[in-house]
Formats: C-alpha cells, sequence, structure tokens
C-alpha cells in the first residue's frame, strides 16, 4: 500500500479500506496532502507510508469534500505535523461536523461493521482555510489549484489541478471502482453540468485521480459524465410525465444498478421546479 508517483511529484496511495485515494503534492516549499481518510487509525496508516516518501515536510492538507472518508484524518494530520491549514469549500467546511456526526450515528447503529470504534473513536476536524470558488497553494516553483467546479457528489465538491503535471484530482465527482456516489446529499440535475466543466480543465493527456479506484483519463471522465446525463435526463423525462417518485427507478433504463439511484431519483425530483412537473388530477 505504498504511494505511487503517477506524474511528476504527484503521489498517489489507493488504500484498500473504501478503495480510497489518497494524494500527495510535492512541490519545492512542501508537500500538501489531499484528502485523509475515515479515521484516526486509516490517517496513522496514510502517515506511516507518508513518512516513508520522505520528500519534504508537509505544509497543507485539502479536503475534496465533507465526506468522513475524505476527512476524518484531518485531526491525527494535526496532531502528527502541527497547526497545517485545511482546505475545503466553504460549503465542505460547514458541513463536514454534521456529515460526521450522522455516520457515526450509522456506524453506531450497526452490527457488523468491522471499523466502526475507531470511527466512532474519531475526533472530527473541519477545513478552517475556505473558499467559495477557487483558491490556489503555492509550493513555490508549481501552483496548487482548488476549483469548486460546482454541485455534483455533494454541494461543495472540489478540484485539485495540478497544470505543470497535466493532473486533476476529481475526488468523489469521479469513481472509478463502483457507480458514482448518489448519495443522499448529491445534486443530480447538476451534476452533468459540474462534470463539463471539470472536462474543459483537462487535456486529451491528463491524469485523473478519481476518489476511490484506479487512475482514468479524460475519456473516462466523459464517458462518466454522459451517464451522469443521462440519469438526470431520465429523471427529467419521468417526472414530466407524470411517473410518480416511486415507481420511477423501475419505470425506465438506467445507467446504473437500481441501488446506486435510490437517493438520486428522489433528489432529483425534488431539485425539479413544481411547474414542471406533471401532477395527475385527483
Amino acid at each position: 500500500m505504498p504511494f505511487t508517483e503517477v506524474a511528476d511529484r504527484v503521489w498517489v496511495l489507493r488504500h484498500p479500506w473504501f478503495d480510497l485515494n489518497v494524494t500527495v503534492v510535492g512541490g519545492e516549499r512542501g508537500l500538501v496532502v489531499v484528502d485523509t481518510h475515515a479515521s484516526s487509525v486509516a490517517a496513522t496508516e496514510v502517515i506511516g507510508e507518508l513518512r516513508k516518501l520522505d520528500r519534504g515536510d508537509l505544509v497543507a492538507v485539502v479536503n475534496t469534500h465533507e465526506h468522513f472518508d475524505h476527512t476524518f484524518g484531518n485531526a491525527t494530520f494535526l496532531q502528527e505535523y502541527g497547526d497545517l491549514p485545511i482546505h475545503a469549500t466553504e460549503e465542505a467546511a460547514e458541513r463536514t461536523v454534521p456529515a460526521g456526526e450522522r455516520i457515526k450515528g450509522i456506524y453506531r447503529a450497526a452490527d457488523d461493521e468491522p471499523r466502526a470504534e475507531e470511527v466512532l473513536g474519531t475526533s472530527i476536524r473541519p477545513a478552517d482555510q475556505t473558499f467559495s470558488s477557487a483558491a490556489v497553494i503555492d509550493l513555490g516553483d508549481r501552483q496548487v489549484e482548488l476549483v469548486h467546479p460546482g454541485r455534483g457528489h455533494t454541494g461543495g465538491d472540489l478540484v485539485v489541478r495540478i497544470p505543470d503535471a497535466d493532473v486533476l484530482l476529481a475526488g468523489d465527482l469521479i469513481e472509478e471502482s463502483a457507480p458514482p456516489g448518489l448519495g443522499a446529499d448529491c445534486w443530480p440535475m447538476d451534476w452533468p453540468g459540474t462534470l463539463d466543466l471539470v472536462v474543459g480543465l483537462l487535456t486529451p493527456g491528463s491524469v485523473v485521480v478519481p476518489g476511490h479506484g484506479a487512475i482514468v483519463d479524460r475519456r473516462f471522465v466523459e464517458d462518466q459524465c454522459d451517464q451522469l446525463r443521462a440519469v438526470a435526463e431520465t429523471i427529467r423525462d419521468l417526472a414530466g410525465r407524470g411517473v410518480p417518485e416511486a415507481e420511477a427507478i423501475a419505470a425506465a433504463e438506467w445507467p446504473f444498478p437500481a441501488e446506486a439511484l435510490k437517493h438520486a431519483v428522489p433528489r432529483g425530483y425534488a431539485q425539479l421546479p413544481r411547474a414542471r412537473r406533471h401532477l395527475p388530477m385527483a
């Protein structure tokens, strides 16, 4: 489970728990870690691998969004490295604690989660360096760009762009090892447009690091964008024809399994203006 260099001074650790990617970006002023994993124990494992990498001092942390598998290591990184700035969008930072407490409630109620104890024992630390649309971390000889391209997996997703290396860290706006995370806080009607903007940041040769799974390229991002566009268009069509929300999944062909859509459909219906929905007469 070591860090692997995927481009000039960009290393990715693909952790087996959640198949999560933690990325390190290096520059002359030090290192930036993007996402910190799902517990203090997992973060300690990541830090052990980071120390083996031995490519400079850690100077900043970035959270691509608020979900616990990307943020629960924040406090552990601060304990190990001191008072580091943690960067995220304003919305992601604001939602980190409530989102974390919600997931702790789920783990607390579960009977068969093997790592529940470490999740429940992790302190939640939100980002303290926030922005609304874009920000830059200056590493001296390279710039690390943080961009909020719009709503998708959550309302506060960001992508990390390293222009000189032609690398983009997509967070969970893109997933390779499973369908996109269309969860209870997703924005299915916005997500395709958000990915259109992400595609605009890519070249044919770009290296794209998804939130989970193997490294992908621009074509993969375009294909997943098309799948998400199909989800949004199908929701719009079904709602417009008066198909009840409860019947929508069974009423159409979808690019993802039904289980992956159980939150997306009600979220999509809720996003549509009521005037655009055909409501049958009583």
